[in-house]
C-alpha cells in the first residue's frame, strides 16, 4: 500500500525527469563532440553523427540494471510490464542502429555516479 496521497504520489512522479538529469548534464561536460539529445530513433542521449555513434545513460531503476534494480513493492501490476517494455525497446533500438551501421554505447547510470 502506498504511504502517500495521491497528490503526494502525483507530485513525486511529477518530479521524475525523462531527460536533462545530472547525470546526463555532468556527462554533456565531457563529450563535447556529441551532439546532446539529438532527435533520432530512440531518444539517445548523445550522438556523433560523423562517426555513427550514439550513447544511451540508462538508469538503473528504468532499464532494470542487473546490480542494482529492485523490483517495485507496490502497484507490480503497472510497474513490472512498463519497465520490461522499457527492456525490450533498448534491444529493438540497439538491433535497429546496429543493421544500420551504428556504433551503440549503453552506459548504466550507477557507472557515471
Amino acid at each position: 500500500m502506498d504511504n502517500l496521497t495521491k497528490k503526494q504520489r502525483s507530485y513525486c512522479m511529477s518530479q521524475i525527469k525523462s531527460f536533462g538529469t545530472k547525470v546526463e548534464l555532468k556527462s554533456k561536460k565531457e563529450l563535447k563532440s556529441f551532439v546532446y539529445q539529438p532527435n533520432l530513433y530512440g531518444r539517445p542521449d548523445f550522438a556523433e553523427l560523423k562517426n555513427k555513434t550514439i550513447i544511451f545513460i540508462d538508469g538503473c531503476f528504468w532499464h532494470k540494471c542487473p546490480k542494482h534494480y529492485i523490483k517495485p513493492k507496490s502497484n507490480k501490476h503497472y510497474w513490472l510490464p512498463k519497465l520490461e517494455k522499457n527492456v525490450l525497446r533498448a534491444k529493438e533500438v540497439n538491433l535497429n542502429y546496429k543493421a544500420s551501421g551504428w556504433n551503440i554505447v549503453r552506459i548504466w547510470e550507477h557507472e557515471l555516479k
